[in-house]
């Protein structure tokens, strides 16, 4: 095991105090934003549910709330398809998607058709299904691939779709079809749009707890190798790359503001979690339903403005 070295400035951290003080305040905050509505299973989530737990690269953790409760990941999931998409075709995934901002909401399909049928980003809806593609396209058992190799990154066997939460989403993905559809149009789709759909929904109901996704994002912090065998998933140089697009495109057309009050690399989806890296120290994710206009969760981008604001560490 060949961990980045890690800053020395992160020693001196009390993160644990950090952690304290975050949950602190997140409690006197007046609630803001819903669950997400337009998938019924997700609607039914207690939207004052909030965990937070951060790994660090040496072993040392600390989690504050229902840290170990599972939610569904959602959009989170495309960096882990996307990084599986990689270790199959490498720099050929760049062939099919973009890698630019897309300044427009993530289920859009307007910029598909200005831009024949390919996506900005492998982290919007059009994009993330290209990625489901091509892994249907290279993997013989696309569904159960997937769930093995995210329990590797995870470390852990107890990783599993959330059934209920995928049929709730194939029951409302007109939205999603008529992407796969437009982007088929003009020849970025190879396979069965049924087939696709199928394999995305299921991705996108990957359940994790706070806990086990800041450990799976590990890898991450970790310039592209597992913490605990140093198995290499991804080459310094693609780690490099993804770690980017989560900074530009990783919460869709929000990316930009959190950047300017977080400044780390991260990915939000709508089931309310934010997962955050700091290449070579730490992975942090957050989990509150309550998302804001923008489909992210509003009291998980305060807790992680707060995380680098009173640590005095960002990226930048």
């Amino acid at each position: 095991m060949n961990p980045l070295p890690i800053n020395d400035d992160i020693d001196v951290i009390h993160f644990g105090s950090i952690l304290e003080e975050i949950q602190e305040a997140i409690a006197k905050e007046e609630p803001e934003g819903q669950v997400a509505q337009y998938i019924p299973e997700l609607a039914k989530v207690d939207p004052a549910k909030f965990g937070m737990h951060l790994c660090r690269l040496d072993g040392e953790s600390y989690s504050i709330g229902d840290s170990d409760e599972k939610f569904s990941l959602q959009s989170i999931t495309k960096v882990l398809t996307l990084t599986l998409a990689i270790s199959l075709i490498g720099d050929k995934v760049w062939d099919r998607v973009g890698v630019e901002p897309s300044g427009s909401a993530f289920n859009s399909l307007t910029l598909l058709e200005v831009e024949n049928g390919k996506p900005r980003n492998p982290l919007i809806n059009s994009g993330a299904l290209v990625i489901a593609d091509i892994l249907v396209s290279h993997l013989s058992d696309p569904k159960k691939d997937f769930l093995h190799f995210v329990r590797k990154l995870a470390g852990s066997a107890d990783i599993h779709y959330n059934y209920q939460v995928a049929q709730s989403e194939k029951d409302w993905g007109y939205r999603n079809a008529a992407l796969l559809n437009l982007m088929k149009s003009f020849g970025n789709v190879d396979n069965d749009i049924d087939t696709v759909l199928d394999l995305y929904f299921h991705m996108c109901s990957t359940e994790m707890s706070c806990a086990e996704l800041s450990r799976t994002f590990l890898l991450y912090a970790n310039g592209g190798k597992l913490v605990d065998t140093g198995e290499r998933i991804l080459s310094r140089s693609h780690t490099k790359r993804v770690n980017a697009i989560m900074q530009t495109c990783g919460f869709y057309d929000e990316a930009g503001e959190f950047s300017f009050k977080v400044g780390l690399p991260g990915k939000s989806g709508v089931g309310g979690g934010i997962v955050a890296i700091h290449p070579g120290q730490y992975s942090v994710a957050v989990w509150s339903p309550r998302l804001n206009r923008k489909g992210n969760s509003a009291l998980g981008m305060l807790a992680l403005e707060r995380l680098t604001s009173l640590s005095g560490l960002s990226i930048f």
